[in-house]
């Protein structure tokens, strides 16, 4: 299959796996994770309609999404890899939403920018369910309290949570967890699931899922 005959297998597992949970197939959104293929690479998925897209490094998203975004409307840009406070500043100014607010540095230095540039992202804030060392994201237990520091210590609006599970273990129980802080939150966004897994994540309530093997190939 080429690019965009994989594009819509993926497409039509969503659909597949919204209908099978009782959701409406528009519910969900793929967000088409682009990162490390260069610009001629990532065309044939705008050609066939994919207009979000995630990246996980701020310096190599700089050097492709400028001119992709060229002549093209409604291209929507998510970071969802862990972001260094010194590149607040560009992540900013280049995307559209992040998916990685893991600690109180990193929100502040978000709600900074934010002001100073004008404007308004779209965050989630992402949970470390599996506690594991050497990933990303917020214990668990202090997503409540951090959600409320961002809400009103900093005046972000947050939209969701997200959260990777690890590797070895079953996703669903992940899944529900996510889902159950985003309740405890008050949030209606959960981004999580990728290419292994995207249709047990909407069965448990994924709003966006991050697919980019069983799109782009692999890497």
């Amino acid at each position: 299959m080429d690019l965009q005959d994989r594009l819509e297998d993926v497409r039509s597992r969503m659909r597949k796996a919204a209908s099978e949970a009782g959701r409406k197939p528009e519910a969900v959104t793929l967000v088409a994770v682009s990162k490390t293929f260069d610009a001629e690479a990532i065309r044939p998925a705008i050609a066939g309609g994919q207009r979000v897209f995630g990246e996980n490094r701020v310096q190599e998203a700089q050097g492709k999404w400028p001119e992709l975004r060229e002549g093209t409307a409604g291209i929507e840009l998510h970071l969802i890899g862990p972001l260094q406070s010194n590149k607040a500043a560009e992540a900013v100014a280049l995307f559209d939403v992040i998916e990685t607010v893991d600690r109180e540095k990193i929100a502040r230095a978000l709600a900074d920018e934010m002001k100073k540039q004008g404007r308004a992202l779209r965050l989630y804030v992402q949970v470390n369910t599996g506690l594991e060392p050497q990933k990303a994201g917020i214990a668990p237990d202090d997503t409540v309290a951090f959600v409320a520091f961002c809400r009103e210590e900093l005046g972000l609006t947050i939209e969701g949570l997200m959260c990777i599970p690890p590797a070895d273990e079953n996703p669903g129980p992940h899944f529900a967890l996510l889902a159950k802080l985003a309740g405890r939150c008050n949030l209606d966004k959960l981004s999580m699931g990728m290419s292994g897994d995207y249709d047990v994540a909407i069965g448990f309530g994924a709003t966006s899922v991050r697919v980019g093997s069983a799109i782009f190939g692999t890497r």
